[in-house]
């Protein structure tokens, strides 16, 4: 429906995570009997969450502690891994660093040249932890990094930017095929970030396995301060996931849609799943781990994508280890721990036994839901009311 916010101006309404709320089910079922593994193109995986690629989220350690625990983490290729051989000692300075003078030393350190021959060796030292080894880099050096990761054993490839799109117009540098990247390799790659139906329908034509979904909401992403741009992730999960469907009728081959930003909670994943994510991609939630690098902060991904000035860093806190993170049991009542357990439960109340079944379930909009009843809470400051 299209309002209009001005003489002959129209807007189409958009919905984000606090907006809705989902419909209990006529029908309920044993959360752990539900079915929540996922697949990108041929990599399966047990549970549907990846963890973002940021330096301050994902090493070669917490790439194979997430995918011990059946996710996925994506190891950032346009930040510190891909120009120190000795990682561990480069966080320990940011990690000794002041707040005041953390930022300035991060954008230092970033301007170390990038050495090829550590993109192989990231790719090994996760792989030898038994873990799917996952790297992502922006467009222009994706040309020269993809076939390097597929070639030491990556077995998923992103390409990311603040927006990725298929046409694209610049006469001052080189613009990237990303048809022809992705057809030079035989592995999955994921593209990203995009919003909006149709610019889905021609990043599908690519090739790729599966887009990321998200602009502006993400806790790192000033898009929305810096230049007014952003869809909130509600409304644009629904016109990706309505594009991959029309897709899949077309031609018979399913690209899966990645809700990326803006969750911290388990109720928001939640929402993202019925809005038509088949995963999610998280970030804050995963750098408060005790397994995260950055130690309660992120930071890391190339300036493109987030509008920050290149390894800024951001402080989002501590919340116990990645296990209590994904699977509990929870020490806080605010939503951020036992996310598995929130989405299983969640499932088992709308009586969906399957990510795609939960896709379907009934949404309404329920903005007064997020204070309707919280006096309490508030007065406690226990959670909803903190």
């Amino acid at each position: 429906m299209s309002f209009f916010v001005g003489r002959d101006r129209e807007a189409r309404r958009a919905y984000g995570f606090d907006e809705i709320a989902l419909v209990p089910g006529a029908v309920t079922c044993n959360p752990e009997e539900v079915q929540i593994s996922t697949s990108i193109g041929s990599l399966k995986l047990e549970i549907p969450f990846l963890a973002s690629a940021m330096d301050g989220v994902v090493d070669s350690k917490f790439a194979i502690a997430m995918g011990k625990l059946g996710g996925l983490a994506v190891l950032n290729l346009d930040g510190i891994h891909s120009r120190y051989d000795n990682v561990d000692e480069v966080y320990q300075k940011i990690a000794a660093a002041p707040p005041e003078s953390a930022t300035e030393l991060v954008q230092k350190l970033y301007k170390e040249p990038v050495k090829e021959a550590l993109i192989a060796k990231r790719v090994k030292e996760i792989k030898a932890g038994g873990g799917y080894a996952a790297l992502s880099s922006i467009p222009q050096n994706a040309v020269k990094f993809i076939k390097i990761a597929e070639e030491a054993g990556a077995d998923l490839f992103v390409i990311q930017s603040t927006v990725t799109s298929v046409r694209h117009i610049a006469t001052q540098y080189k613009i990237v095929d990303l048809k022809k990247v992705i057809s030079s390799v035989k592995i999955p790659v994921v593209l990203g970030n995009t919003v909006s139906y149709d610019a889905c329908l021609e990043l599908f034509e690519t090739g790729c396995a599966g887009v990321l979904v998200g602009v502006g909401p993400g806790a790192a992403c000033t898009s929305r301060g810096v230049l007014g741009i952003g869809v909130p992730q509600v409304t644009a999960t629904v016109d990706c996931a309505a594009a991959r469907d029309f897709y899949f009728k077309r031609s018979g081959r399913y690209v899966s849609i990645i809700t990326d930003g803006g969750m911290n909670m388990g109720g928001e994943i939640c929402k993202a799943f019925a809005s038509g994510a088949d995963a999610v991609m998280v970030g804050s939630a995963f750098a408060r781990s005790k397994e995260a690098p950055g130690r309660g902060y992120h930071w890391g991904m190339a300036t493109p994508h987030h509008n920050l000035p290149r390894g800024t860093r951001i402080h989002v806190g501590t919340s116990g280890s990645l296990e209590e993170i994904l699977y509990g049991p929870a020490r806080t009542d605010d939503g951020t721990q036992n996310l598995v357990g929130a989405l299983r439960t969640c499932m088992g109340t709308v009586g969906a036994q399957t990510i795609k079944e939960l896709q379907l379930t009934e949404i309404v909009i329920a903005p007064a839901i997020q204070h309707e009843g919280k006096i309490f809470q508030k007065a406690q400051r226990v959670g909803m009311g903190k």
